[in-house]
């Protein structure tokens, strides 16, 4: 089968499609999954450059998929032929892929694989993120750096969902305008305002209940200053750069703040858990109270274009491949 491996680690242009073996038949606990759609994250472009360790090599590339299970092992709930869908398990930039049987989410009829291969890593991240690490209800308002992006639009929606008032950062106006499509009540454009100025003016001074940034290294400590009194520093990326070391003395100078640097992995290692993370997606999207955007579908052959584009900032929503 052909499948994408970074070799060596590094740029983009280090990305090679090639011929490696089929899955072996699945142990039990299982599948094998015939891939249709595979979603790009920043957790590959991670991995891709070495940021992340693998422990193969070449490295494999991609944890998210949906696909038509083709081969299952014992004890698994699901037979061949069935639709499913899955997060967090390595390797899906590629025509197959081998998959525990307890990442697996069965698709609904009415939702697409693409839908779903958009929804699943990103989708559950909005999730874990605004019904977990930090739950937003009516009252609440939260600053959402990179609001366009494919998580950003994810997050703006699912928190309106839950009542919270959202200020999103953008760096266009035609971003700002679609991240307001999408529900967010302020758009700020960072290229061009104060965010941490323009929050504090959206809160009448008193800042946010919380932050969620995944830019990381040049928002990372201007957001502290965003946030109200014992509020909360959700940082869940680093797409401008490592943060480096945090004096937990500045929390303290700051307002008594919470900080917290969570990943998905451990928000979904549970099945039920992941189970309800899905179920409530896929109940929005049919209500179509979460709308998706798709920005682009590329061949896989063309993962490393895929990958230029993500790191360039100039796309907005989801970027997939096609096998």
């Amino acid at each position: 089968m052909k499948a994408v491996v970074a070799d060596p680690l590094g740029g983009p242009e280090n990305l090679k499609y090639i011929d490696v073996p089929d899955p072996e038949p699945p142990a039990p606990g299982h599948v094998v999954v015939q891939l249709e759609a595979i979603g790009v994250n920043f957790i590959d472009v991670y991995f891709r450059t070495g940021l992340y360790k693998a422990p193969e090599t070449p490295v494999r590339l991609g944890s998210e998929g949906a696909g038509i299970v083709v081969a299952a092992g014992e004890g698994v709930p699901f037979e061949k032929g069935a639709r499913v869908a899955y997060a967090m398990a390595r390797g899906s930039y590629a025509e197959y892929a081998s998959v525990p049987g307890s990442s697996l989410v069965p698709i609904p009829d009415d939702v697409s694989f693409e839908q779903t291969a958009a929804v699943m890593v990103q989708g559950m991240t909005a999730h874990y993120l605004t019904n977990s690490t930090f739950v937003l209800k009516s009252g609440l308002t939260c600053l959402v750096h990179a609001a366009a992006g494919g998580v950003g639009l994810m997050l703006v929606q699912v928190a309106k969902i839950l009542g919270a008032t959202v200020i999103g950062t953008v760096s266009t106006e035609a971003k700002a305008a679609m991240v307001r499509k999408h529900g967010a009540d302020h758009a700020i454009l960072y290229s061009q305002q104060d965010f941490v100025a323009e929050t504090k003016t959206f809160t009448g001074g008193k800042g946010v209940d919380v932050v969620y940034d995944s830019v990381g290294s040049t928002t990372f400590h201007h957001s502290l200053d965003c946030l109200r009194t014992r509020g909360m520093m959700v940082s869940f990326g680093q797409s401008s750069g490592l943060i480096g070391p945090v004096d937990p003395l500045v929390l303290s100078q700051k307002g008594s703040l919470f900080l917290t640097r969570p990943t998905l992995a451990n928000y979904v290692s549970d099945p039920d858990e992941l189970h309800w993370r899905a179920a409530d997606l896929f109940k929005w999207l049919e209500r179509g109270s979460l709308k998706l955007h798709i920005d682009k579908v590329y061949p896989l052959s063309d993962a490393a274009s895929a990958h230029r584009d993500l790191e360039s900032r100039k796309t907005t929503g989801k970027l997939l491949l096609r096998p």
